[in-house]
C-alpha cells in the first residue's frame, strides 16, 4: 500500500476513533434513537469533546511510540500519568483503583486482578485498543499477545482480553483492505472468528452475519447488546462498520443509534472505519470540532512513521 495512503488510513482511525467516543458521549447510557435524530444532534454539538475512551487511546499511542513497541511497565505509567493529570474524563471506578495499586509497587500485569477476582470482563481495554492493531496489522499473533498484554493493565479476564484482540484486529483487517475495494462481509467475519479463540465470541460473530440484512434495531440489540461489557459491545461495534461500510458518517451515526454505551461502541466503530476509508472519509465539519485534534493527528502520523 502507497505510504500516503497508510498515513491517511491512520489518521482516519484515530480521529475516527475520537469523533465516535465525543459524539457517541452525548447519548451514552440512553435507549434506542432514530439515526435522523443523531444526524441533527451531530449538527448542533459545537465541540466534540472526547471521554477516557479517547484519552487512554491517547495513552496507548503515546506510550507505543515512546517505546518503539509494547512495555508494560511504560504504558501503565502513561495511563497514571494522563489520570492524574485529566481525571475528570469520565473514567468508571476500575482504572483508578488499579492505578493506586500499581503506585503502591504492585506489578502492573497484576494489579488488576487484585482488584477484581478473575479479572474485568468490561470494554475498557478494546475501546483504547485501535492503536495495538495499527502498529502489528501485518502480524495477527503478535498483534494478539500484545493486545491481551495492554488489556491486562486493567482488565485481565479472558473475555476483556479477547475484546480487546477482536477489536484490534478488526482494525487490522480494515486497515490491510484497500479503501477502493469493496469489504467482503462474509469473508471479514470468517476472519474474525476463526481468530477468535472464546465460543461466546465466535458464537457472537455468527450472529453477526445473520443479522447483516436486519432492519429491526432493538433485535440487533437484543442479540449483539450494547452494554459496557467486551461481549456486548465490541462485535456490536463491528457489526455497525459492516452494516455502512463505505460511509464513516453513516456507521457512526447508526452505532449510536442504537443507545447502550454509545460513546465506546461509535469510538470502536469509528476507529474501524476510519482505518478502511482514511480520514478523506471522515466529514470535516466533524473533525473542525474535536478537541485536541492537532495533537490527536499528530501522533497519529508519529505511530506511522513507527509502523513504516
Amino acid at each position: 500500500m502507497h505510504k500516503g495512503r497508510l498515513k491517511s488510513k491512520f489518521l482516519g482511525c484515530l480521529i475516527g476513533a475520537a469523533i465516535g467516543d465525543g459524539l457517541g458521549a452525548w447519548r451514552e447510557g440512553r435507549r434506542i434513537a432514530e439515526k435522523e435524530d443523531i444526524a441533527s444532534l451531530a449538527e448542533r454539538v459545537e465541540e466534540l469533546a472526547y471521554t477516557d475512551d479517547t484519552h487512554m487511546t491517547i495513552g496507548v499511542v503515546e506510550s507505543l511510540i515512546q517505546s518503539r513497541g509494547f512495555d508494560g511497565e511504560h504504558m501503565a505509567q502513561t495511563f497514571i500519568k494522563n489520570y492524574e493529570t485529566e481525571p475528570w474524563r469520565g473514567y468508571g471506578p476500575g482504572p483508578p483503583r488499579v492505578f493506586r495499586v500499581i503506585k503502591s509497587g504492585e506489578p502492573w500485569d497484576s494489579a488488576a486482578s487484585k482488584i477484581y477476582r478473575g479479572g474485568s470482563f468490561g470494554n475498557g481495554s478494546a475501546m483504547r485498543v485501535a492503536p495495538v492493531g495499527l502498529l502489528y496489522s501485518n502480524n495477527p499473533a503478535k498483534l494478539r499477545e500484545i493486545a491481551y498484554k495492554s488489556s491486562s493493565i486493567t482488565h485481565s479476564h479472558e473475555l476483556g482480553k479477547e475484546g480487546a484482540a477482536l477489536q484490534a484486529y478488526a482494525v487490522a483487517l480494515a486497515l490491510n483492505t484497500p479503501s477502493g475495494e469493496e469489504i467482503d462481509r462474509e469473508a471479514f467475519l470468517l476472519k474474525l472468528q476463526n481468530f477468535a479463540q472464546t465460543q461466546l465470541y465466535k458464537e457472537k460473530i455468527a450472529n453477526t452475519k445473520e443479522l447483516l440484512g436486519e432492519q429491526d434495531r432493538a433485535r440487533v440489540v437484543a442479540v449483539l447488546g450494547n452494554g459496557i461489557e467486551a461481549l456486548n459491545s465490541v462485535p456490536t461495534a463491528i457489526y455497525c462498520f459492516l452494516k455502512q461500510p463505505k460511509s464513516y458518517k453513516d456507521s457512526v451515526i447508526y452505532a449510536i443509534s442504537l443507545g447502550g454505551d454509545t460513546d465506546t461502541i461509535a469510538s470502536m466503530a469509528g476507529a474501524i472505519s476510519g482505518a478502511y476509508l482514511g480520514i478523506e472519509a471522515i466529514p470535516q465539519e466533524w473533525r473542525l470540532k474535536l478537541e485536541n485534534k492537532a495533537y490527536i493527528e499528530d501522533l497519529a502520523e508519529k505511530l506511522w512513521q513507527t509502523a513504516t
